[in-house]
């Protein structure tokens, strides 16, 4: 796949680095000459720019690329500015960064509802979600283990947890199912309900649209999805 990240800060560079190091092509830009010299051997293509800047933005491969990562942190107005610079160039896919509660009510009003928050667990969070379209999130609990929330395979809908097998099949764990559901905010914007069922049980229904939280190897989780 193949991502644009604008913003070579301390997230946006090591986003940009996860994403490359995943396998995926990436053009990381950001106005600063000497930060887009320091991490052009670790990022597929960069570049410097000024996301603000429509022409310079226009150039980039927009209609291309799977998503466009708006990574810029210190400068709110800059943020704001390229966010809705990209929603002018009618980019499909914009995931912004939030540093404020005033910035996100912002980023709602413009109908962006996918956040980033401003940390390197974060970047590689997001990574690991661009990785696998599947995978809805994600963290580390060590070198070796993950929690990964994803949805319900297509095969195993319908079925319990005692039928799915999926812990002897595939070597991980269900925590618990979620439920998800679509509400409004007092603003009007539309935003995204999750409800943990508690504790998995043998007994506990896979239902179409929920959403499994798994533990175990990343590899064998990811195994389960492309299997699924």
């Amino acid at each position: 796949m193949k991502y644009i990240v604008l913003g070579l800060g301390h997230f946006g560079r090591s986003l940009a680095i996860h994403l490359t190091e995943l396998g995926h092509e990436v053009i990381a830009a950001d106005k600063n000459l000497s930060i887009v010299e320091q991490t052009k051997d670790k990022i597929t293509h960069t570049v410097c720019l000024d996301s603000t800047d429509k022409e310079a933005v226009s150039s980039l491969p927009l209609r291309d690329s799977n998503a466009v990562i708006v990574a810029i942190g210190e400068e709110e107005g800059a943020s704001l500015l390229t966010v809705a610079l990209l929603k002018q160039l009618k980019v499909k896919r914009i995931i912004g960064r939030v540093v404020s509660d005033l910035q996100k009510t912002v980023l709602e009003a413009m109908n962006i509802d996918e956040y980033i928050m401003p940390e390197e667990e974060a970047a590689e969070r997001l990574a690991m979600r661009l990785d696998n379209i599947d995978i809805v999130d994600s963290f580390k609990v060590s070198d070796k283990y993950s929690i990964v929330e994803t949805k319900v395979p297509t095969k195993y809908v319908g079925m319990t947890l005692k039928d799915a097998d999926l812990t002897n099949k595939y070597k991980v764990i269900v925590l618990t199912t979620v439920q998800v559901e679509t509400g409004t905010t007092t603003e009007g914007s539309t935003k995204i309900l999750k409800e943990a069922s508690g504790i998995a049980k043998s007994d506990t229904i896979l239902r179409e649209n929920d959403l499994l939280v798994l533990f175990g190897e990343l590899s064998n989780i990811k195994n389960l999805i492309q299997k699924g």
